[in-house]
């Protein structure tokens, strides 16, 4: 049985800095990218940053590139990403997502398997 969980989340004020951190276990038989979404109150789910199974490659999305970073252990499935510089606009629900597939995509429905997300506020 596959479960994610997501930590981390909790009330930050503006400038600072959050990390947050995702454990994947019982993925088996195969390679699995892994990624970071978000979704905040009456909007859509939307891609943060992904990585690829072995993490050599990762991207970002527009809105956080240069502000947040994603890396990985592969072998424990283990992923986190470090948040910099935080505005009240990253406040929302962080999920941790897989893929059973070795790359990543920055597309919600390629994902299998998710946490249950994990709440980050950022205050002005």
């Amino acid at each position: 049985q596959v479960r994610v969980v997501e930590s981390g989340g909790r009330l930050v004020q503006a400038g600072g800095s959050l990390r947050l951190s995702c454990l994947a276990s019982g993925l088996t038989g195969g390679t699995y990218a892994m990624g970071w979404f978000r979704q905040a109150p009456g909007k859509d789910r939307e891609f943060v940053a992904a990585i690829d199974w072995n993490g050599g490659y990762s991207g970002t999305a527009d809105s956080v590139k240069g502000r947040f970073t994603i890396s990985r252990d592969k072998v424990r499935n283990a992923m986190s990403l470090q948040m910099n510089s935080l505005t009240p606009e990253d406040t929302a629900i962080y999920y941790c997502a897989a893929r059973g597939a070795p790359m990543y995509s920055s597309g919600p429905g390629d994902y299998a398997y998710w946490g249950q997300g994990t709440q980050v506020t950022v205050s002005s």
